[in-house]
């Protein structure tokens, strides 16, 4: 039974350009991969990165929205703590951990857009 194998196993590779063929079958991979790291992985990285130096600079009377789509407005951090208070409605303030927030709506940092 072996024997029946080897000679399609001679006449895959019984080609003239065989290493050259074998490495244009590999470029579309290359290819995918870079168009996939160019237009998601990148932007995704960038996005991250934006977001975690706007949770060290967080400051009171940021709107902010955590992770479980709750908005609310910084009422104190400190720079130590992972925790943030943050008020969800008027005198109601739940303190939530800053991985825990998604998205920094408007910063007191800069203004609001006019």
């Amino acid at each position: 039974m072996s024997d029946f194998l080897i000679p399609a196993a001679y006449a895959q590779t019984a080609g003239g350009s065989g290493g050259a063929s074998g490495l244009m079958s590999f470029l579309p991979f290359v290819a995918v991969f870079a168009i996939m790291y160019f237009l998601l992985i990148r932007p995704q990285q960038q996005r991250q990165k934006q977001l975690k130096t706007e949770l060290k600079a967080l400051r009171r009377g940021d709107r902010v929205v955590t992770a479980g789509g709750i908005v609310g407005v910084v009422q104190r951090t400190k720079e130590e703590s992972s925790e943030v208070e943050v008020e969800i409605a008027p005198n109601v303030r739940v303190m939530v951990l800053r991985d825990t927030i998604s998205t920094v709506l408007t910063s007191s940092a800069k203004p609001a857009g006019d």
